[in-house]
C-alpha cells in the first residue's frame, strides 16, 4: 500500500426534514430517492492529500419533496511515495480509500436515518468504486 490513512472526521452534516407531511412520504416512499457519492480530493502539504467523500439523498423524480440529508466525510492521507504516477493517484483517490472508509460512512447514515424514525432504510452496504472508476474512465 502507498499510503496511509493518517484521520478521518466528518466535516459537514445535514440532516433536515422540513416538516411533518416530508416525513410521512419519506417514510412511504423511500425507495423514490437514491443515495449519491461524491469523491474530490486536495493537496494539505507535501505528500499529504484531503480526500472528501459526500453521501447524501436525492428523490428519484422531481415530485417529491426535498430533505436536506449530506454527510461530507474528510480522510486524511499520507502518500508514501513522492513520485506515485497519476494514474495510481486516481485508484488511490477514488477507488482505495473510498472502498476502505464508505462502511464506516454507511452506518453513520444509517444511524441517522434509524434514530430519524425510518427503520426501512436500504443503503448498499457495499459500492464497487473499481467499477465506478472504470465508467467515469470511459465517459
Amino acid at each position: 500500500m502507498s499510503y496511509n490513512i493518517l484521520g478521518k472526521y466528518i466535516k459537514e452534516l445535514n440532516f433536515n426534514i422540513p416538516n411533518p407531511e416530508t416525513f410521512f412520504l419519506l417514510s412511504k416512499n423511500i425507495a423514490n430517492y437514491k443515495i449519491n457519492i461524491d469523491i474530490k480530493s486536495s493537496q494539505v502539504k507535501q505528500n499529504i492529500i484531503e480526500i472528501i467523500t459526500t453521501l447524501n439523498l436525492n428523490p428519484i423524480k422531481n415530485d417529491f419533496e426535498k430533505i436536506d440529508t449530506k454527510i461530507v466525510y474528510a480522510t486524511v492521507v499520507e502518500l508514501k511515495n513522492e513520485k506515485i504516477e497519476k494514474n495510481e493517484m486516481e485508484k488511490i483517490i477514488l477507488i482505495d480509500v473510498p472502498t476502505k472508509i464508505y462502511p464506516e460512512l454507511r452506518k453513520i447514515f444509517v444511524f441517522l436515518f434509524e434514530n430519524s424514525g425510518f427503520k426501512d432504510v436500504k443503503i448498499s452496504e457495499t459500492v464497487d468504486f473499481q467499477k465506478l472508476y472504470k465508467l467515469r474512465k470511459v465517459q
